[in-house]
């Protein structure tokens, strides 16, 4: 497949340049909700792809599940070329497999990225494109990292359970599965058919790069988390997450509460629902940018269990794209993605 361009040429045109068919079959589309949702079905079905909206001054460098035609470490000198002309109202927005601006630690990209962040300078204008928790940091935001997708399915359960102080913030260890599409669109004989089907499988055992995002992102927004344990295993699904994270409860802290906690958080949020913990399932978030959230409590073990489902081509990849975008640009976060469905 060929490079795929989106050119909105001003605040009116959109075109979209392919080698075959587009499943959104639209070209010149007003820029407005109708024409936002079509990139982001297009994005979503997995074009590699860079959303421009020349009259808004913002692009949207929009590649899953890897990055366009370089590495994480090489979209850093792009986006110091470019950055600086943010104070005309340009803004670069860097999606899901971009590794490059997530941590503010430059330390931490060599142990666990493979490589030297060379635009350090730049950690510090990055904002975290996970609206339910960075909203208030995203608005007219100039450069924006899209979150990895087992971190947003961990970081949405986390955060509010240790922000209310109901568990405790240390011995937390979350099991997460993900369908074979999050390892990505190269073809390897490790995630063929014949290796994956019938099989399930732990893997970057104490290893994984959204270790320290999720750390870093939990204690951002709740104020505290100890490091974690993180077992990621690969699934025979094609697509979505399921994370069960398992928290030691405060003294005294009550079923109810917990449940409580979790709806308060996200009671306005549009992507959000917290249900009874084993009612939440990947099939329900499937082809959505939903996440479905829930929490019970293991009393003779005094612990809680929070579980959290989302699909990790959208909420876990294009779909949250286009909500940080929107939330940027000070759009409605639900244009373009309301026609995903749920």
């Amino acid at each position: 497949m060929a490079h795929t361009e989106w050119m909105i040429r001003g605040p009116e045109i959109a075109t979209c340049n392919c080698d075959y068919s587009c499943p959104c079959q639209f070209n010149a589309l007003p820029t407005d909700g109708t024409c936002r949702a079509a990139v982001a079905m297009h994005i979503e079905e997995g074009h590699h792809g860079k959303v421009k909206l020349g009259g808004l001054r913002w692009a949207a460098v929009a590649a899953w599940p890897g990055p366009i035609h370089m590495g994480h470490g090489e979209i850093q000198p792009i986006v110091d070329k470019r950055y600086p002309d943010a104070e005309a109202g340009y803004a670069m927005y860097l999606r899901n497999g971009r590794l490059a601006f997530r941590l503010a630690d430059p330390g931490l990209y060599p142990l666990w990225y493979g490589f030297e962040h060379t635009a350090p300078d730049l950690l510090g204008e990055a904002r975290y494109g996970l609206p339910e928790l960075a909203r208030d940091r995203l608005r007219g935001a100039k450069l924006v990292t899209n979150p990895g997708c087992y971190a947003t399915a961990t970081a949405l359960a986390l955060a509010p359970l240790l922000r209310s102080g109901l568990v405790l913030p240390d011995g937390i260890a979350v099991a997460a599965m993900s369908g074979v599409s999050g390892a990505g669109r190269k073809a390897s004989e490790d995630f063929s058919f014949c290796e994956i089907d019938e099989d399930l499988r732990a893997y970057r055992l104490g290893r994984h790069q959204h270790v320290p995002e999720i750390e870093q992102t939990v204690a951002r927004f709740a104020g505290r988390c100890g490091p974690l344990s993180f077992t990621p295993h690969l699934v025979p699904v094609r697509r979505g997450i399921l994370a069960t994270c398992a928290l030691r409860l405060a003294p005294g802290a009550a079923p109810a509460d917990l449940a409580r906690a979790l709806q308060s958080a996200y009671a306005s949020e549009p992507f959000v629902r917290v249900l009874p913990a084993e009612k939440v399932t990947v099939k329900d978030v499937a082809r959505t940018n939903r996440a479905h959230l829930g929490v019970a409590v293991d009393a003779r073990a005094g612990a809680a269990v929070a579980v959290s489902a989302i699909d990790n081509l959208v909420k876990g990849a294009a779909g949250q794209a286009v909500q940080a975008l929107n939330a940027a640009m000070g759009w409605d976060e639900a244009t373009g993605l309301d026609l995903l469905g749920g």
